[in-house]
């Protein structure tokens, strides 16, 4: 049963940096949910108030809007997790999307907080700490997809929600949440936990 969410940034925090690490020395904090929910702005938000939490996206690797939502998740294990895990700096080439191409080498030291956000992110086989799960309504979640990406993707942005909906139902993604946050709810940022 997922615990009630806190209501700020901090208090939030101050809950992650009293688990115990999953991931190596690091508390792996996976930020899940469909498109346009909202992940994104959280991720950058907690990170904030955990001065030196590194993010790591989906949208760090290139996933095709027709592959597999899961796509991502080997790349991240090769480039992040394993040497994290093994308490060593990974090297992460951020993919850019608008380029069509991987920027540079960027290494990343095992931190406290380890925060991976994206649509697959707290899958059965994520070695997470924290499982937040951040939902909205469809329509809601469809209008700031295409306002980001244009809305020459609204039929394949319409496929991928279909896809992940089929694939968070098949791994009971929502279910294993250990937090649920609504993306339409306010929810108060700032300040060190």
């Amino acid at each position: 049963m997922p615990q009630p969410p806190p209501r700020t940034h901090p208090a939030l925090a101050a809950r992650l940096l009293a688990l115990p690490p999953s991931c190596g020395p690091a508390r792996l904090v996976a930020i899940d949910g469909p498109s346009g929910a909202g992940k994104s702005t959280f991720a950058d938000h907690l990170a904030a108030v955990l001065v030196g939490a590194p993010v790591i996206r989906s949208d760090d690797f290139r996933v095709p809007w027709d592959a597999d939502p899961l796509t991502w998740w080997a790349p991240l294990r090769r480039a992040v997790l394993d040497p994290v895990c093994a308490g060593r700096p990974a090297v992460l080439r951020r993919y850019d999307w608008h380029r069509d191409r991987y920027g540079p080498p960027e290494q990343i030291a095992p931190p406290p907080v380890l925060i991976v956000e994206g649509v697959g992110s707290s899958w059965a086989e994520s070695p997470a700490a924290c499982r937040i799960w951040i939902d909205a309504p469809y329509e809601l979640r469809r209008a700031r997809a295409l306002d980001r990406d244009g809305l020459e993707y609204a039929d394949a942005w319409d496929r991928w929600s279909a896809r992940e909906s089929a694939f968070f139902t098949k791994d009971g993604t929502r279910d294993r949440a250990d937090l649920h946050i609504d993306g339409t709810a306010p929810f108060l940022h700032g300040g060190k936990p």
